[in-house]
């Protein structure tokens, strides 16, 4: 079955978006079978994933509002070799709708779960805020990666979120779990940005991803040009550390997944 994983951070402006897309496309280069679901109504990871969102028969909206089947909804052709469920404004109109309909915050997940086996891997693009699309996201993800930046605000956003997955699991998804923790736009020349990595790797553990996302122009370019990263400049150092990270994410998914030793008392 499909792992899902939601990516979140309740502050924008940190490379959520930016993550959603290079990871999905790095995880789909890996030949994965990758979909990517935008639930931000800006449609940024649509646009950046090479899909126009004013010209998309379907979106979001007719998953969780109408309910149509999701290989109906999916654009097949992305320019980074996923699958997607395109975000536009109408995706506003579904969160108002949200509200009046029955098991709100299922709707996510009972749209899922036919197709889970059709996937390796389903991101969900959540957007910058607690809204009832972000509830959806945490109730049909397995995990929920955080992008931060390394800067002070960034600490104390990180504390709420985490208090906010934590009232989430206890209320819609007792199995959401933390994937991981990822510093996007790092700077190593800067102090600060230091000294809050330390803080992070000494909070969180191994929870905080080897793997840093630098500040990289390429990265700011790719999404002007509907593209991912790697197929922009496969050579600049934003592609290659998106395609660490999931080298990353795919080994720590095999060491959970590979059965542990089991010893006697005797040994």
């Amino acid at each position: 079955m499909g792992k899902v994983i939601a990516i979140a951070n309740q502050k924008g402006g940190v490379g959520k978006t930016t993550t959603a897309v290079n990871l999905a496309a790095s995880m789909a280069a890996t030949k994965r079978k990758v979909l990517l679901i935008d639930l931000d109504p800006q449609g940024n990871a649509t646009m950046g994933s090479g899909v126009d969102k004013y010209e998309v028969p379907a979106s979001a909206y007719e998953l969780l509002i109408d309910e149509t089947p999701l290989d109906q909804v999916a654009v097949k052709e992305t320019s980074g070799g996923y699958h997607l469920v395109a975000a536009n404004s109408d995706v506003t109109a579904a969160e108002v709708r949200l509200m009046d309909v029955f098991a709100r915050e299922l709707r996510l997940r009972n749209a899922l779960k036919p197709w889970r086996n059709s996937y390796d891997f389903i991101f969900i693009d959540c957007p910058p805020s607690l809204n009832m699309l972000t509830v959806n996201a945490m109730a049909a993800a397995d995990s929920v990666l955080v992008p931060m930046q390394c800067e002070y605000y960034a600490l104390e956003g990180l504390t709420a979120l985490m208090d906010t997955i934590r009232q989430l699991a206890a209320v819609v998804n007792a199995d959401l779990k933390i994937e991981g923790i990822l510093r996007t736009m790092y700077d190593p020349r800067n102090r600060l940005a230091n000294d809050v990595s330390e803080q992070l790797k000494q909070h969180f553990g191994d929870k905080v991803y080897r793997t840093v996302i630098p500040r990289n122009i390429r990265l700011a370019e790719a999404p002007s040009f509907g593209s991912p990263v790697m197929y922009y400049d496969k050579s600049s150092t934003g592609a290659k550390a998106y395609l660490a990270l999931a080298g990353e994410l795919l080994r720590r998914a095999d060491s959970k997944a590979r059965p542990q030793p089991q010893f006697s008392g005797t040994d």
